[in-house]
This record gives C-alpha cells, sequence and structure tokens, in this order.
C-alpha cells in the first residue's frame, strides 16, 4: 500500500504529485513489474481527491510507459524484463503468497540508491559508480592501522565510542579545516557513517511534512530520497556553469522562503561544475536574509585538476547558517564510512542529540583507523599523487569521447571530482540507452533520478574513477560504439516518419 503526502499549498498540482511518488517508486524498485496498483476510485478515496485527478496521473504514467491499465483487470506496474508473464506467474505458484503485505502501508516515497547498487550483482563494468578504484586507496596503510589499533587496545572492539565521535580525530582534523579556512573547534565537529548520514540526521532533525526544501536541479540522487521521506515540500533550482542560479532562486525566496537549502558547490555530483565565489556569498547572503539553513555538501573538493576551487560557504559563515558536511569515501575509503559534520551553536547538540537516536555512534575502530592520515603527512603525501591519478583518468575518457562520440552528444568537462554529465539529444531516452548498455556488460547512471519533479531523460552521468584503465577505455569506447548506433538509429526512425 502506498503512501502519498500531498502538499495542496506548494503550487504543484496534485496530479504531478501523484504522477512523480508513484514514478519514484516504480523507477527506483519498490513498485515492482506486473504489481497492481489501486484503481482510481480507491486511490482517489484515500487521498481525498478527485477522480479526474488521480485519472490524469495515470494517464501522463501510461504516456511514460511506467503503468499499464488493462480493460476488465486492472492498472499494473509496467514490465520491462525479457521474462514473460508466465514466468513471473509460475514463481509467483512455487511461493506461498505475500500478497497479505500489499496491505501493509509504508513510507518510502522512493529509494534510488538501493536501485542503482542493483547493478553490483551483474557482471558489468560500472561506469555507474562514483568510487575509487581499488589501486586508489592506500589499502594496506589502512590494513595496518587497523591491526594495530585492534591489537593494542581492546576496547575498541568491546566498549560504545561517543556519539559525537572519537575525540583524538576531532582534535586531528581541525588543521585540515583551518587550512580550508573553515575555524571550528572540536565541540563543533561530529563524526558520521559517512556524509549520506549528515543528510539523513539534518533532514531529521530540522526538516518536517510540508517545509520548503530548495534543491539543485540536477542533484545528487540520494538527496531527494531523504527529503522527500520527510514530507518536505521540495523546490529546484537549474545549474548553469557557475552552479546553482541564485538569482532563480532569490525570485523562490519573495513567494516561499526556504527552511532548507541543500548544495553540493564544488565539482556538483553529477554535472561536476563549480559554483562561483560570487555566488557563494549570494547564497549566503540569501540564507541570512530569510534565516534558512544552508547544508554545504563537500564531497569532492579536495580532488581537483588545475588551480583550487573557490573557498567553501562555510569558511564565510559568521551567523552560524550553514552546515557543512565533509565525506573521506571519495579520496580516502569508502568501506570506512566516515564523515564529518560541523555546525555552529544550538545546531550542533540538536544534531549529536539526533545522532544518539539514530545510532548510538559511529565505530571506533575506523575512526582510530583513519586517524592518522590526519595526525601525519599521509593526507598530504596520498593528495597529489590521487589527483594526477585521476586527472589521467579523466583526460583519457575526454579523449575517447572527442574522438569517437557521435555528433549532437554533449558532454561536461571536470575540472574535479569524479564525474561527467552526459547529453544527448533532446527526443532519446537515456534509459533505453542503458538498457542497451547492460547487455553490452556496462552500466552508467541515468539522469531522470537526479531530477526531483519534472524528469529529463536525455541525460546520464559516467564516472571515471572505478575501474582499472583498460577496463575504463574499453568501457567508454563500447559506450561511444552504443551512442552512434542509438542516435543512428533514431534518425532513421525520424526519416521514416516524415517520408
Amino acid at each position: 500500500m502506498m503512501h502519498i503526502d500531498l502538499d495542496r499549498h506548494s503550487g504543484i498540482t496534485l496530479t504531478e504529485q501523484i504522477r512523480t511518488s508513484i514514478a519514484d517508486r516504480i523507477q527506483s524498485g519498490l513498485l515492482q513489474e506486473r504489481e497492481k496498483l489501486p484503481s482510481v476510485r480507491n486511490l482517489s478515496r484515500l487521498l481525498e481527491v478527485s477522480l479526474m485527478t488521480v485519472f490524469h496521473a495515470y494517464e501522463i504514467l501510461e504516456q511514460e510507459g511506467l503503468i499499464e491499465r488493462i480493460q476488465g483487470k486492472g492498472t499494473f506496474v509496467q514490465g520491462k524484463s525479457t521474462r514473460s508473464s508466465d514466468q513471473h506467474n509460475q514463481d509467483r505458484a512455487e511461493k506461498p503468497s505475500l500478497d497479505w503485505q500489499n496491505t501493509v502501508a509504508d513510507y518510502l516515497p522512493r529509494a534510488q540508491y538501493w536501485r542503482m547498487m542493483q547493478t553490483p550483482l551483474l557482471d558489468v563494468a560500472k561506469l555507474s559508480m562514483a568510487a575509487l578504484h581499488t589501486s586508489l586507496i592506500p589499502t594496506e596503510w589502512i590494513s595496518k592501522q587497523f591491526f594495530q589499533y585492534a591489537q593494542v587496545d581492546h576496547t575498541l572492539l568491546t566498549e560504545y565510542g561517543p556519539v559525537q565521535g572519537d575525540s583524538k580525530l576531532r582534535e586531528a582534523v581541525l588543521p585540515y579545516f583551518r587550512e580550508r579556512n573553515i575555524m571550528t573547534s572540536p565541540n563543533e565537529i561530529m563524526i558520521l557513517n559517512g556524509s549520506q548520514q549528515g543528510i539523513d540526521l539534518v533532514a531529521s532533525t530540522f526538516v518536517g511534512p510540508g517545509d520548503c526544501v530548495v534543491l539543485e536541479e540536477p542533484v545528487y540522487p540520494c538527496t531527494i530520497d531523504v527529503f522527500r521521506k520527510r514530507g518536505a515540500t521540495i523546490y529546484t533550482v537549474p545549474i548553469d556553469e557557475e552552479g546553482m542560479q541564485v538569482d532563480r532562486l532569490a525570485m523562490l525566496c519573495d513567494s516561499r522562503p526556504p527552511k532548507l537549502i541543500y548544495t553540493n558547490p564544488t565539482f556538483q555530483n553529477p554535472t561536476g561544475t563549480v559554483m562561483s565565489a560570487r555566488r557563494r556569498a549570494q547564497l549566503l547572503e540569501l540564507a541570512q536574509s530569510y534565516h534558512s539553513i544552508i547544508l554545504e555538501d563537500d564531497a569532492t573538493s579536495d580532488i581537483y585538476f588545475g588551480s583550487e576551487p573557490p573557498p567553501s560557504i562555510k569558511s564565510m559563515d559568521t551567523h552560524g547558517h550553514v552546515i557543512y558536511l565533509k565525506g573521506i569515501s571519495k579520496f580516502i575509503s569508502p568501506g570506512c564510512r566516515i564523515g564529518f559534520l560541523i555546525a555552529d551553536g544550538t545546531f550542533i547538540a540538536r544534531l549529536v542529540g539526533s545522532k544518539g537516536i539514530s545510532d548510538l555512534g559511529s565505530p571506533l575502530i575506523t575512526q582510530k583507523a583513519i586517524l592518522p592520515f590526519f595526525s601525519s603527512n599521509q593526507l598530504k603525501k596520498h593528495l597529489p599523487v590521487l589527483r594526477e591519478k585521476l586527472k589521467e583518468r579523466r583526460n583519457i575518457v575526454l579523449r575517447i569521447l572527442t574522438h569517437s562520440a557521435p555528433k549532437g552528444v554533449y558532454w561536461t568537462k571536470p575540472d574535479g571530482g569524479l564525474n561527467i554529465w552526459i547529453t544527448l539529444p533532446h527526443a532519446l531516452n537515456a534509459d533505453d540507452l542503458h538498457t542497451c548498455a547492460l547487455k553490452e556488460g556496462l552500466s552508467f547512471l541515468p539522469g531522470h533520478v537526479c531530477y526531483p519533479t519534472q524528469q529529463q531523460y536525455h541525460h546520464f552521468r559516467i564516472s571515471f574513477s572505478y575501474l582499472d584503465l583498460p577496463l575504463l577505455e574499453q568501457s567508454v569506447a563500447t559506450l561511444c560504439r552504443l551512442l552512434h548506433d542509438f542516435v543512428q538509429s533514431d534518425r532513421h526512425s525520424q526519416q521514416i516518419m516524415h517520408m
């Protein structure tokens, strides 16, 4: 059973809110293929909206190929699997029926990360994975720290750590942040199970049903999941080559001041763009004017290939408007699941309280394993080498795209980070290309999952950091071949239509 929160004061039509909620659940796998949806009458009664509102939402979903309506039987999630309906029915017949579970409501709006992580189960080259290849991670050095600390101090395995995080690690990271002009103290730092936990904690602490949250568009997809789950009313502001278009945000603030603004200003995921220093200052000024929170997600500012990016928004914050997140997954180790949250005033106390409710504190052993990175010169030795290796990978991918991608396909040329954002001719659907790519043994991130409201289907993201170099070159070359076939097929179809 679906639970759909409708905001009758958001300015977004009820039809669009219903369509988006169902589409998100289908695209993230929470509603599975051939699953029966509520009838128009039942859903209209459940949501207390007119029959025509639900009818039009279903009509749009059917036009988008997400559902199918079968006369006399009902409305079902459209099946994309190559397996036949008889095969699905046979599978269901071999197991005891669990249909009663469909009567239990859940409050998950979508789960795109879970959906994205299904492809690792397949034997595919993961251009979709924005993470470091094992050769780029100092695994031996980190493993040595694990063993040393575990042998010397058994309490790391037998006791809970402080909810706010290990005090020595919070002390050790101060020089790192102060070099980046973030003047903080150990009491204003909290250690997280990755920066994703920070997004969730901020949302669960400060965002409730109907609160206005502004996201960049396109945006890191997991943020959409988090804020939708809180029942927030989400507005979007497009980005361009200077990052979030703050003038558009200013117009939105006049009519609906946001409680929270999420931004990933440096080598933004998924596009790789960098917000200019001018816009960072303007964004902070807006937040101060409207008493809004800025959630600054800084995942990859350390991975730059030329000049350093502009200073963080947090470094300019004097009134405590910015909650700053820094994860280490993108430049040290994703497996350690360590991130840092910095906040001032009462915000940090409230967030620490929220974390205590969530998990009682992060594992001590991983915090101790990372500690020497910040208490020695290891990080300063590691980062320049990592930048050069990632720059080499980016250049290889850009060179192949320049030489082999068809006309009409465009891509970003990031000055840092891990990702390249690719744009197809507007009429083409990256989901269809992804289906073809999986058959050829490679995956990428379809761009529609990065749009909170009006999805765009002609973009996708590839990452140049996860595959080994030979497989990376091979995979991008295969992608270019598929792009040629895909674009050529569309041109052929258009020619037939105009004959």
